[in-house]
């Protein structure tokens, strides 16, 4: 089990697992941001946050709801549906409290060209 927030404080979460790997992915907002993802079934993400705390950014195709704080912005996790439709979380692993980044491997996806 790991824990994450968004800078503030005021989103907490809880994710089950440990990530080994993480998505780079190199469309516009992902790289923008520079999301590193960690995809996991959404029933492992536990939020300890009102929803209200949270706002939501859909673009391009409008499949995943990418949720931010309302107050600072920072933006630690998605929902949407795997192509098995299957609920999905995609965590935001530089939101995880005391992560080593440099002991994940990257796996790059081009999502620039979907």
């Amino acid at each position: 089990m790991v824990k994450g927030s968004c800078h503030c404080g005021n989103v907490a979460f809880d994710v089950e697992g440990e990530p080994g790997s993480v998505i780079e992915c190199n469309c516009s907002h992902c790289s923008r941001k520079g999301y590193l993802l960690w995809f996991v079934p959404r029933d492992k993400l536990t939020l300890h946050t009102p929803p209200e705390a949270l706002a939501t950014y859909k673009f391009n195709k409008h499949f995943i709801d990418h949720l931010f704080c309302r107050n600072c912005g920072c933006a630690p996790f998605g929902f949407g549906v795997d192509p098995k439709g299957r609920e999905m979380a995609s965590i935001n692993v530089r939101c995880i409290e005391e992560i080593d980044l440099s002991t994940l491997q990257r796996i790059p996806f081009d999502g620039r060209s979907r």
